[in-house]
């Protein structure tokens, strides 16, 4: 085609840019230089016997091939037409259709080629939410087709295909009055360095995923005026370090996913913390070590992100649990996903840490995709309001009010702990005596955990320290067993006690308390 510089190519099974069209002496004819997606597939960097027909990011990205070894792709809608079996091409085959015997007499129809072009017109005409993915859509066709044939779409699924430039995007785009969703991932493109002049095109565009598109924040943001009313913004593998403060623009934005990108820092988070309607941020692997808001001190909410529900900053590089005390200041956090981070392996016993970000998040409710209910966030705190008592007296904290001045760097390490001092009373000298360090873990049990009234549940079996209270062991078994928010009855049986059943009825008091053994049984009812 004209047009072939800069367009996508498939070869085979391998995708490519067009980088070069014209001679390659000595040779004749007309050569295609292209750049490879998979380097391993090229051959140089567009040099060739000394001369430089084009460039590549890749030392080994690129080779010259025929014009005719290259699929230029398909418009939008001879792929649709392909996808969902409405060819003409395909009907043309069967060739005896329009006759029919009855007895001895062959009754031929007349006029079922048009009938059948009708019901195409029908079908297509219903189709709402549709994918083309992987159909090498590489333009949208002649003008208004689309519109003319497919007027109910809503939903379009064009990842993965042999998309060369937005302006491609917005051309099928327009002729979609009722734009919804658009998933257009996995096509390298090019996108607007200037901002473009605001049109209709995507005023009803709520989901827009635009992963693995080569796109920058500043591209983003140069689009972002035709989006108007969109919710959901999906950005993932772009190599976006940077972000800038969006002026004007994606204010109706719910969600926005950043997942593998490197970010240069956790400061990026400030860039993007106005938007007024964020209420999922995904940050997963984007190589930040640490998280603050220093807008608030200790225990006061940060004016950034007023609407984040959810978080996710798994996979990261956060090592501090200054990064989880900052979370504290989000004042609609009720989500955190936060696995992988080298902060986890500072407790060897996983409920241990579990236990310690949710004293330290007050408004809490899942954590790492798992409910946290009551009884488990009131064991929490007063574990963590127990634990770090001695350090609060030793730090100037007292029980009498105005004898209570616990030091600057113990409110930083513990921003909650005056908190959980007013809900719990601030712990008492006598209760913090004899404790045994949080490392010092005791003696494990291994135990059996049965549900005798539900046949259907396998038994379990558990390592729990015997200095673990009832209570926890029933926040534990809340989401093991994963039962919905009833009273659990926990008893145990024992070999030395044939027959015999022990109620577990003291929430407040360990497993050694009721002098619970190695391969006894728990019994669980609810």
């Amino acid at each position: 085609p004209s047009d072939a510089l800069g367009r996508r190519v498939l070869c085979g099974t391998e995708r490519a840019t067009v980088r070069y069209v014209g001679g390659v002496p000595p040779t004749a004819g007309i050569w295609l230089g292209v750049e490879w997606d998979d380097p391993q597939r090229g051959k140089h960097d567009g040099t060739y016997e000394g001369t430089q027909y084009f460039k590549c990011r890749h030392p080994r990205g690129g080779s010259f091939i025929r014009p005719n070894k290259a699929n230029f792709g398909v418009d939008f809608l001879t792929a649709i037409k392909d996808r969902y079996g409405l060819n003409v091409e395909q009907d043309v085959q069967h060739g005896t259709e329009d006759t029919l015997v009855f007895g001895k007499k062959t009754v031929e129809f007349v006029g079922m080629d048009s009938i059948a072009e009708q019901q195409r017109q029908v079908q297509l005409n219903q189709l709402v939410d549709i994918s083309v993915r992987e159909c090498a859509v590489s333009h949208a066709g002649q003008k208004e087709e689309i519109s003319r044939t497919c007027a109910n779409i809503r939903h379009i699924n064009l990842s993965k295909n042999l998309i060369s430039s937005w302006e491609t995007v917005t051309a099928i785009a327009s002729q979609v009055q009722n734009l919804e969703t658009l998933n257009i991932s996995e096509n390298k493109m090019k996108f607007p360095s200037t901002l473009t002049s605001v049109s209709s095109v995507f005023s009803k565009l709520r989901i827009l995923a635009l992963n693995q598109t080569e796109i920058t924040w500043t591209e983003v943001l140069l689009c972002a005026p035709g989006w108007p009313a969109l919710e959901e913004l999906y950005l993932t593998s772009n190599n976006i370090t940077v972000l800038e403060r969006p002026d004007n623009v994606l204010q109706t934005l719910k969600l926005l996913d950043l997942s593998d990108n490197q970010l240069l820092d956790g400061n990026q988070m400030h860039l993007i913390a106005h938007l007024p309607r964020l209420e999922q941020l995904i940050l997963r692997n984007t190589g930040i070590s640490s998280i603050h808001f220093p807008d608030a001190g200790f225990g006061c909410k940060t004016e950034m992100f007023p609407s984040l529900k959810g978080l996710a900053i798994n996979d990261n590089k956060i090592s501090q649990w200054s990064s989880i005390n900052e979370l504290d200041k989000l004042p609609s956090l009720r989500s955190l996903q936060c696995h992988n981070n080298p902060l986890m392996d500072t407790e060897k016993n996983p409920e241990t840490l579990r236990q310690l970000i949710i004293a330290k998040i007050g408004q809490l409710e899942i954590l790492n995709k798992s409910q946290i209910l009551p009884a488990e966030r009131r064991g929490a705190e007063l574990d963590y309001r127990k634990i770090f008592g001695n350090d609060w007296l030793a730090a100037g904290g007292n029980c009498n009010p105005e004898k209570n001045k616990p030091s600057e760097e113990f409110l930083a390490a513990h921003p909650r702990y005056p908190s959980l001092c007013l809900k719990y009373g601030a712990p008492e000298e006598g209760e913090l005596k004899g404790r045994q360090p949080l490392t010092l873990k005791n003696q494990l049990l291994t135990l059996t955990i049965k549900c005798p009234e539900r046949p259907e549940q396998k038994p379990v079996e558990k390592k729990l320290p015997e200095s673990m209270t009832i209570q926890r062991v029933k926040g534990l078994l809340y989401r093991l067993l994963k039962i919905p928010g009833s009273e659990l009855k926990l008893s145990y049986e024992s070999s030395k006690l044939e027959g015999k059943e022990v109620e577990l009825d003291n929430d407040l008091k360990p497993l050694q308390f009721y002098s619970i053994e190695n391969g006894d049984c728990v019994l669980v009812r609810w």
